[in-house]
């Protein structure tokens, strides 16, 4: 998808493994097609890991159930990736398409698992009804377009980045309820894995400048090391090779509210994909007509169903696996293919996850200011598409939409006094945002049509690939 997939950076130019293209390339030798499939996957492998552990972390489970998270991340991200790229029939996009959990439903999610009422198994709940709202409405999401402009989703998206800013700045400071909150040790190993992200992005070309996340990361846990933050017990537990059982957490419950919240994400979400397959499209010269993008919509739906399932949350296609697709000119969707298989493998092998849960929070704070900046930084570019000037009246859908968004985030009793049922979505900045946004953009400017709808999706897409 999408920003709210991942906020990594793509360089618009510069040399990758395979040398850049100058034009799509359908076929290429085996070897090669590991590699690609190998790259893609380290690619969005940061973004891909980042949701289960502020899931995880933020309500509080035990590190051996972080790790399980993550390893069903990879898992359920492999199969969607499948059922994306490979495709089944009348489901999936058949391009080569790398699937990982938005950001976008984090900020709900985590409202919804601190209600003892709700917790894991409601969560799970949401999800799968979510996924299977997306399934069922995909045929109507082109008629959903003209109400999400680039003023409405470049605002979402805006106010996503900035809820999740909090999770980043909390982490760097050695996360909350850390005794030692604020330390200089964890202050100064931030501040570093952020300088190593930001040269590498700087200095580094191709593949090595889009990983740049991922490297600062390995680079920032060695030195955390040296200074004893980090803890291989939990990893030299772990096993080498276990399955992902299918609602390990309980039988999924579905509360009224929370399904309702998930299904408005998802409705972004697949606005967002839609954007997003119409820009591969693009790279590929693999046109998408209306009942193809209804089978790739239908992928997003499965792939989030397919989630709730294994234990994880809802997916959707990464953009800088897009954007990494345009730079190797390599369009073949069995890259994806293989990348969806490697990924099922990751997902199977415990003390891989055991090892992405042992990362000390402050190195993830380094990275996490990178990532969910970036996420912002996105909708701030999509909004400077807006035409400000010649209709004020976009002023005040941004301005009152972003105040909504914030309302969670600087003062979190606002709603207090509210419905308890009502909380998960009202502690949600990101929906707020978007329910404020797309009421004052219908009463400000009205519907527009589908087909002004379509290109500006694609002009969003286009600015969140790089």
């Amino acid at each position: 998808m999408s920003s709210t997939a991942h906020p990594d950076v793509l360089p618009e130019s510069g040399p990758v493994p395979l040398g850049p293209a100058t034009a799509p390339v359908a076929r290429v030798g085996a070897l090669a097609l590991g590699l690609l499939g190998l790259q893609h996957v380290l690619v969005m492998y940061a973004g891909a890991v980042a949701v289960p552990l502020i899931v995880g972390r933020a309500l509080k489970l035990a590190p051996e159930q972080v790790a399980m998270l993550v390893s069903a991340d990879l898992f359920a991200g492999g199969l969607a990736t499948l059922v994306q790229s490979w495709g089944l029939p009348g489901i999936g996009i058949r391009m080569p398409v790398m699937m990982g959990v938005t950001f976008a439903a984090v900020t709900p999610m985590i409202a919804m698992g601190a209600s003892p009422e709700i917790g894991l198994t409601g969560i799970y709940g949401a999800v799968i009804a979510a996924g299977l709202f997306a399934f069922l409405v995909a045929p109507l999401v082109g008629r959903l377009l003209p109400l999400f402009p680039p003023v409405v989703t470049g605002t979402i998206i805006l106010v996503i980045g900035i809820s999740l800013m909090r999770v980043g700045v909390n982490w760097a400071a050695g996360g909350v309820g850390n005794p030692n909150y604020g330390a200089p040790v964890f202050l100064g190993i931030a501040a570093f894995v952020l300088c190593v992200i930001l040269a590498i992005t700087r200095y580094g070309t191709g593949f090595v400048a889009s990983a740049s996340v991922l490297i600062g990361i390995v680079v920032g846990t060695l030195v955390a090391g040296v200074f004893g933050l980090v803890d291989f017990s939990h990893v030299a537990a772990a096993g080498w090779f276990d399955v992902v059982r299918p609602f390990a957490f309980g039988l999924p419950t579905f509360d009224p509210v929370s399904v309702v919240t998930l299904c408005i994400v998802m409705i972004v979400v697949m606005i967002e994909s839609t954007g997003m397959f119409l820009a591969l499209a693009e790279i590929c010269a693999d046109p998408v007509d209306e009942r193809r993008l209804t089978k790739g919509l239908r992928g997003d739906g499965l792939g989030t169903i397919i989630g709730g399932v294994f234990n994880t949350f809802p997916y959707t296609s990464f953009s800088q696996n897009i954007g990494l697709v345009g730079v190797t000119g390599v369009r073949t969707r069995y890259v994806a293919v293989v990348g969806g298989v490697i990924m099922l493998g990751l997902g199977l092998i415990p003390k891989l996850a055991a090892l992405v849960e042992a990362v000390p929070q402050c190195v993830l704070g380094g990275a996490g200011l990178v990532m969910f900046g970036m996420v912002g930084a996105t909708g701030a570019r999509i909004l400077g598409a807006v035409d400000f000037a010649r209709n004020r009246n976009n002023l005040f859908i941004v301005a009152v939409s972003v105040g909504f968004g914030m309302i969670p985030l600087v003062a979190p009793n606002f709603f207090k006094q509210m419905p308890h049922a009502l909380h998960p979505l009202l502690e949600s900045g990101i929906l707020l945002c978007a329910i404020a946004a797309v009421v004052l953009n219908l009463f400000f400017n009205g519907l527009g049509s589908t087909a002004d709808a379509r290109d500006a999706a694609l002009r969003q897409a286009a600015a969140s690939e790089h």
